[in-house]
């Protein structure tokens, strides 16, 4: 009975130090899901405004109902400061965020918005340290590594999105060329001048993005409850960016939707990206913070990467194999130095319950 019961225990202990990652991983597999069937709907010619609005309206009625009832005893009381910040953070991740990343991501490809896209850790990372939100010390070889690794990110970012390298033949990349080359090149490649322009957008979308998760950090504390702030930011998020695509959108017919990859789009970020992704996204940032969220953001690049050259017949080339892997040395030293720099007092304290079950059961056999 006694090893059964240290198993359990080991168990329970595993699950308790395993769940951060597990949910990070599940937020990024969400991403990349993201970023390749919403590059398939952009290309069929739908607006990214509408996008975003549709987006917002099915993450509202998804999330709102979970909030009404789950935490209808334990909501706390809407304040003016709070709500401010509710409109800040709908601002800044629902619609400056989507809308100019969603526009770069046409400019480019779902790989390249992917690979700009993991600049965020170094901005969140900068921005963490200024807010207080993040311990650093220079002379700790931990933080040190942290700094490193950010650094390293960078790089690797940078030159996934400048070297270009030879061409990397794949099989079905190849036979694409093959079937149907002027398409495939329309496609598969970008000129240099839209990489400028989609880089710039999705730079600004991800420092927005960055604001947002220290924002939302912040605002947990005054407003403890992760339902029912990602149902007010999928609302205001809706509201603020329909007002948007009735000003920035003129062609009516883009607001209509039919059972395709639009439609699929829509429902997929709405529920997994939206929904779902700032619940789980709020819940990891009160136990972990924002640098940890946000530094296995390359994973979901790995992933685009690999999944786009299939569905998308995007070509890859060397420099961003070089860039992907410079990228993960980053993400690597990055956690290492977070690894005895930051106690979760969340997992202490579930430790402790934890044991204190185990050793109840023990008293009762």
């Amino acid at each position: 009975m006694k090893k059964i019961q240290v198993s359990r225990e080991n168990i329970q202990l595993l699950f308790v130090k395993a769940k951060p990652f597990l949910a990070v991983i599940f937020l990024q597999l969400g991403v990349a899901g993201l970023d390749i069937i919403c590059k398939a709907a952009l290309n069929e010619g739908m607006s990214s405004y509408v996008f975003v609005v549709y987006r917002h309206v099915i993450a509202t009625v998804f999330i709102a109902p979970f909030a009404l009832v789950l935490e209808k005893k334990i909501r706390p009381k809407m304040t003016t400061s709070v709500f401010a910040k509710i409109v800040l953070l709908s601002l800044l991740e629902p619609i400056i965020d989507q809308n100019l990343y969603f526009l770069g991501m046409k400019y480019t490809t779902a790989t390249f918005a992917a690979a700009m896209g993991n600049v965020l850790p170094a901005i969140t990372f900068i921005m963490a340290c200024l807010f207080r939100l993040e311990k650093v010390k220079l002379t700790s070889k931990h933080s040190q590594a942290k700094m490193v690794g950010t650094l390293t990110t960078v790089t690797g970012a940078m030159i996934m999105t400048l070297v270009k390298g030879p061409h990397i033949h794949l099989p079905w990349t190849k036979e694409g060329l093959s079937n149907n080359n002027h398409n495939i090149t329309q496609k598969g490649e970008i000129s240099f001048h839209h990489s400028v322009t989609g880089a710039i957008m999705i730079a600004i979308g991800c420092l927005c993005w960055s604001c947002f998760m220290i924002l939302q950090v912040i605002t947990l504390r005054a407003y403890p409850a992760e339902l029912s702030l990602t149902a007010w930011i999928c609302v205001l998020g809706a509201v603020e960016g329909g007002i948007v695509a009735l000003i920035m959108e003129k062609d009516k017919l883009a607001w209509s939707l039919k059972w395709d990859i639009k439609l699929l789009a829509v429902a997929y970020s709405g529920i997994i990206c939206s929904g779902i992704a700032y619940y789980v996204q709020g819940v990891v940032l009160k136990e972990r913070g924002p640098v940890f969220v946000t530094a296995f953001s390359p994973l979901s690049m790995v992933l685009v990467a690999v999944l786009s050259s299939f569905i998308l017949s995007e070509q890859m080339y060397l420099g961003r194999v070089i860039g992907a892997i410079v990228i993960i040395m980053g993400l690597y030293l990055v956690i290492w130095g977070k690894k005895k720099d930051y106690n979760s007092p969340c997992n202490e304290e579930q430790e402790m319950q934890v044991n204190q079950s185990v050793d109840m059961n023990g008293q009762s056999c």
